[in-house]
């Protein structure tokens, strides 16, 4: 199977990297620049789950360039979506790819299958605490890292049955979900209450739990986004929602989240993408999400980078 990854940040080349290594035939759509640092720094991983480094990196700028791909990775940062579609369009006819798109939240999959078609969109996310470093190399922090997919159109058994296959030979988990839209709300919950109150409070983790308060702030963005999935049809049981809230907690006590990391060095958030795509889905079905929408307030500001 062919696999391009567009978008070669840190979860991008982390995955990627990691069937690179298994000796799949991986390659990165990137941005020249990107490009250039691949090709002198080459692609490397530092991780819990084992370090890899390989000189022999594929990269395409143009979609035109693009031949013989059965799969693309769409690992970009929700606020570059709409950049990158005419691009997924183009490599996609050129191609018939499917697309597996390992942004967080839901808006994105309404939007590709309106770009691509309902039949090219697979589902999927991915779950790692990773950032690059000055050389655009993986410094991969958390102790483990999942890839998580599964059909969402009955013309993707055959792409996913082919994903599934790799589990065995990669450094990651690739897991394939019958109910892949459940397990991407579980996640879309997840990230919104973590990115969401590490950024606005400015400190790791092991904050919340220190915090009756800031726990309690967590637990009503949980609360709220599981009343939004209901109405979006996919219900959570109690114990799902409670494991949510043991997600939250079981990180280590310095870990942080992407949205963190890159509100520290002064990069753009997703907050848009997370929090502003829950607001619409909440006035979609006249509800109230006030902590969401207070989360929403105090880091908006911060959207494209520090504040002048």
């Amino acid at each position: 199977m062919n696999i391009l990854v567009l978008g070669a940040g840190a979860l991008g080349v982390y995955f990627g990297g990691r069937l690179l290594e298994a000796g799949q035939n991986i390659s990165f759509f990137v941005r020249e620049k990107r490009a250039a640092q691949l090709a002198k720094e080459g692609l490397k991983i530092n991780s819990p789950e084992g370090n890899f480094e390989s000189r022999n990196v594929t990269t395409y700028t143009l979609p035109e360039e693009v031949r013989d791909i059965d799969l693309i990775f769409l690992a970009v940062k929700g606020y570059h979506l709409d950049q990158v579609i005419p691009q997924v369009q183009t490599i996609v006819q050129h191609t018939g790819a499917f697309v597996l798109p390992l942004l967080n939240g839901m808006e994105h999959i309404e939007k590709l299958q309106i770009a691509i078609g309902k039949e090219k969109v697979v589902g999927g996310f991915a779950s790692i605490v990773a950032t690059l470093n000055e050389k655009g190399h993986v410094e991969h922090t958390s102790g483990n890292s999942t890839l998580k997919y599964g059909v969402l159109h009955e013309q993707q058994t055959k792409i996913c049955e082919q994903l599934e296959e790799l589990h065995s030979q990669v450094k990651t988990k690739l897991i394939r979900e019958e109910d892949i839209l459940k397990h991407m709300w579980k996640k879309y919950i997840f990230i919104t209450a973590f990115s969401g109150i590490t950024s606005a409070m400015q400190l790791p983790s092991g904050y919340i739990a220190n915090s009756p308060a800031t726990f309690a702030t967590a637990i009503k963005v949980i609360l709220e986004m599981s009343m939004l999935a209901g109405l979006e049809g996919v219900i959570l049981t109690d114990q799902e929602v409670e494991s949510v809230t043991k997600t939250l907690l079981g990180f280590k006590k310095e870990a942080t989240s992407s949205m963190h990391q890159d509100m520290r060095k002064g990069l753009p958030i997703e907050v848009e993408h997370l929090h502003g795509g829950a607001l619409r889905l909440a006035a979609k079905h006249q509800v109230e999400v006030p902590v969401i929408e207070t989360l929403y307030g105090v880091l908006k500001p911060y959207e494209n980078g520090r504040p002048i």
